[in-house]
């Protein structure tokens, strides 16, 4: 297993139609790979290539993308970089995520299909990926059916995507005004307690270290 050189937030400072939007995409790098967990709204291509740059990796080093969930804000820029590295990139997603990605069903919130974009590995629950010490899959579902969360087996950390949320460094539910099925959600939460995590990176809100254990018993109980 190639050594993993590291784990870290990347910041998106998106334009939504002339409102600011922030989220906290990841990357992951080892000596072989370079990758990114979720991309942002449609049409943030420059704004992806700015913030691997500054993260010190550029946009021609990026070899894989991970999706969390078919959300417009998660996969709206995933079309644009896939074409944009000319087949380079690879593209993992839940096998529920599969259908939306590839354009052939409508997103559940949007009701819009996406331009299709292929999807080179399919994952499912409890799969560890063999890159930057070890990514462990979680199905997460609740957000979305299709939601999977990414533990960092090497680092301790959880990327959650909308699994959580977080407010100045403080972990919170994900959000109700976009989860459908609460009650499952929550459950999900729950399932993130057999985990030894230091480090959450909330893909709304950014990073939390503080009081995890507590925090997701908490959120866990409703």
């Amino acid at each position: 297993m190639a050594p993993c050189a590291g784990i870290k937030p990347l910041l998106l400072e998106m334009d939504a139609n002339g409102n600011p939007f922030v989220v906290h995409a990841a990357l992951l790098w080892d000596e072989n790979d370079v990758i990114l967990v979720d991309t942002g709204i449609p049409g943030q291509l420059e704004v992806i290539h700015k913030a691997l740059a500054e993260a010190d990796f550029p946009f021609e080093k990026l070899t894989k993308i991970i999706i969390t969930h078919h959300d417009m804000d998660h996969i709206g820029s995933l079309p644009d970089l896939v074409n944009a590295s000319e087949g380079r990139i690879a593209v993992l997603a839940h096998e529920l995520a599969k259908p939306y990605i590839l354009g052939e069903v409508p997103t559940i919130k949007s009701k819009r299909l996406v331009p299709p974009t292929q999807v080179d590995v399919t994952l499912q629950d409890g799969d560890v990926l063999p890159y930057c010490g070890g990514i462990q899959v979680l199905y997460t579902p609740g957000h979305t059916p299709d939601h999977i969360s990414l533990y960092h087996k090497p680092s301790k950390t959880l990327i959650s995507g909308d699994a959580l949320t977080s407010q100045d460094g403080t972990i919170m539910p994900p959000n109700p005004n976009f989860t459908p099925d609460m009650p499952t959600a929550l459950k999900s939460v729950a399932k993130l307690l057999a985990l030894d995590i230091a480090t959450i990176i909330t893909y709304h809100g950014g990073v939390c270290t503080d009081n995890i254990k507590k925090r997701l018993f908490e959120i866990a109980k409703g």
